[in-house]
């Protein structure tokens, strides 16, 4: 591995995430991480696996298979940059999966996965359009985090 390499993934994934849409302006829930969890859903929303399978592949919303190898046979060029999914449910809880997709750098402070539902109010140097938004909306993030259960 060259040297460049680690800065050409991170610019990629950074350009990655620059690509989502922002997502109609929603009230910001609140969240605390409790022994490296998040165990209250998101607003107190149900997630659908179906839904959230479809968040995961979405190249405009969790475009999760740039990074991740996960058990969708039908979608091209799963990455290998993050660890793989497949079997993920049997390894973490539901309240360890949410925090990882609401802000992993609560659990990595060196990863380069966005928080997908971080404060937005905190966030510097955003587009107009963007501000105040999170990447995901909960509704988006609890569907992602009813998939990802059933990943064992």
């Amino acid at each position: 591995m060259t040297k460049r390499q680690p800065s050409f993934l991170l610019s990629l994934v950074l350009g990655l995430v620059l690509c989502l849409p922002a997502p109609a302006a929603e009230p910001y829930h609140e969240w605390k991480v409790t022994d490296f969890a998040i165990e209250q859903p998101l607003g107190g929303l149900q997630g659908d696996p179906a839904r959230g399978r479809q968040v995961v592949i979405d190249k405009r919303k969790g475009n999760c298979l740039a990074c991740h190898v996960l058990p969708i046979p039908e979608e091209p060029f799963h990455g290998t940059i993050g660890p793989p999914l497949t079997g993920v449910a049997s390894r973490l809880t539901e309240g360890q999966l949410r925090l990882r997709v609401v802000d992993e750098k609560q659990v990595n402070p060196m990863t380069i996965m966005p928080g997908y539902y971080r404060d937005p109010e905190k966030f510097t140097l955003v587009l107009d359009k963007y501000a105040g938004k999170t990447f995901l909306t909960a509704q988006e993030v609890e569907d992602v985090v009813a998939y990802l259960k059933t990943l064992k």
